[in-house]
């Protein structure tokens, strides 16, 4: 049997916003024993990422990582229309995931103590991401 259901994300701009206790609270609701989800993000200048959720260095370092990695200078760019920040959202999400899976064992999402999952915003100003889940159960 399969489920879907979709979330919809507010950001504030670039950063990590963690959704693992959306995620679980719709697989309480769904009462499923074993499956596998997937979580995909239906955008191309954000992505996914599963990540340390016990301290907040580790997704504030990630994103300042990011922001050094990929510049934000539009003479490296062809596709500046739609502002400095809007390339390097891309390659930043091409550097990273639309989508994960996540085995669901004893009603859970079978993730490490230290594990979450979070919407990895790549534009600088507040937006709306839909993250899909889909999952198949037993």
């Amino acid at each position: 049997m399969m489920l879907s259901h979709r979330l919809e994300v507010p950001t504030r701009g670039r950063g990590l916003y963690e959704i693992t206790g959306r995620i679980a609270e719709w697989l309480n609701q769904a009462q499923v024993r074993t499956g596998l989800l997937t979580v995909f993000i239906q955008h191309t200048s954000a992505s996914l990422v599963v990540q340390e959720n016990a301290d907040p260095d580790v997704v504030n370092d990630l994103n300042t990582f990011f922001s050094r990695l990929v510049k934000e200078d539009d003479s490296l760019y062809r596709h500046t229309s739609e502002g400095p920040d809007d390339m390097p959202s891309h390659i930043r999400a091409a550097l990273t995931l639309t989508q994960i899976s996540i085995p669901v064992a004893y009603g859970r999402m079978a993730l490490g103590t230290w594990q979450g999952v979070y919407v990895f915003e790549h534009r600088a100003s507040p937006h709306r991401r839909r993250v899909v889940l889909h999952l198949i159960r037993e």
